[in-house]
């Protein structure tokens, strides 16, 4: 698909925006994949190519967190295989669901994201209370696989969201630290995104131009996003995009 100068910018500016609210709030990806259909984009391209370009914001932050996964190498054996099965499955469902039909999702796909989003700070709080207790003090590590799989399909179908369902599974199951805990979610949705999107290359969907502007769009957004953090409320941010998606959704729906 041909896209002109203008919505390529208009693109990349999403893209911007989307990098910096991830790095500041998370929720970025209820901007992107919404400015993708704006400029005429089909719905089901239009995630494939979002999966596709937020793959080196997984990988930055996973790069970010890195000493905080040390002394969890049994955990990360369970689970990247887990969350690269579970977003190959994902992105499977979503290669195999018609733009119709995936049209008539996307409200409801975006309201479940917005719910997510809504609920991170209530998460985060259960899981700092929970971490009182003796790290690493679980029934087995390998339980924890029973919730990362489905939530891995999500985030290989639709993944608005995904990192705040890896780390409530995580928090559900491992009693440890939010930091720590926080590093294997990183881990964990960096290989559920890039499982989809290897997938997705073979796939013909990729608006690579968007694609590409995008990814460097998110990598500068996350850069302006970082020097922000302290200036700009997160939880005032996080009700702003809560708000944004649950417009957003309704469009969808009246559309």
């Amino acid at each position: 698909m041909a896209m002109d100068v203008l919505n390529l910018f208009i693109i990349g500016l999403a893209a911007v925006a989307g990098g910096a609210v991830n790095a500041l709030a998370g929720g970025g990806t209820l901007i992107t994949f919404p400015m993708l259909t704006a400029v005429g984009v089909p719905v089901v391209a239009a995630n494939v190519t979002n999966t596709v370009a937020l793959c080196p914001g997984y990988l930055g932050a996973t790069f970010a967190q890195m000493e905080d996964l040390k002394g969890q190498q049994l955990r990360l054996w369970i689970l990247l295989p887990a969350g690269i099965i579970g977003g190959i499955c994902g992105g499977f469902l979503l290669l195999h669901t018609g733009d119709q039909l995936f049209r008539k999702l996307v409200p409801f796909l975006i309201l479940a994201a917005v719910g997510l989003l809504a609920a991170q700070d209530m998460l985060r709080a259960w899981i700092i209370g929970r971490a009182g207790r003796e790290e690493g003090a679980t029934l087995h590590d390998a339980w924890v696989i029973l919730p990362i799989v489905p939530a891995a399909v999500y985030g290989g179908y639709f993944g608005a969201g995904v990192s705040v369902i890896v780390l409530a599974m995580l928090g559900l199951v491992l009693e440890d630290s939010l930091t720590r805990l926080n590093a294997l979610k990183q881990a964990v949705s960096f290989s559920i995104n890039i499982a989809a999107a290897i997938f997705f290359l073979f796939s013909g969907r990729v608006v690579w131009t968007a694609a590409v502007v995008m990814a460097l769009g998110a990598l500068a957004g996350g850069a302006i996003g970082g020097r922000l953090a302290g200036r700009i409320h997160p939880v005032l941010l996080r009700r702003i995009v809560v708000a944004a998606g649950i417009a957003i959704a309704l469009a969808y729906l009246v559309h």
